[in-house]
């Protein structure tokens, strides 16, 4: 195996090194972007939720009207 040959079997193995430590930060960066999502929704949820509850309680104060029913 000539020096050039051996350059280019380095030179492969690191390529294909990099490129694999490449497609494993993406596939990382997508999860935690999905995770990041799923959190952002679920915190909408409960902040959409807090408001119903809100407006339904303040609705329930209103005077002249019947708190039990």
């Amino acid at each position: 195996m000539g020096m050039k040959d051996q350059f280019q079997q380095k030179a492969d193995e690191l390529q294909n090194r990099a490129e694999q430590k490449l497609g494993q930060g993406r596939d990382e960066a997508q999860q935690r972007a999905r995770q990041g999502q799923e959190q952002g929704q679920d915190a909408q949820e409960r902040g959409r939720r807090h408001m119903d509850d809100a407006e339904r309680e303040m609705r329930d104060r209103r005077p002249g009207r019947d708190a039990d029913a």
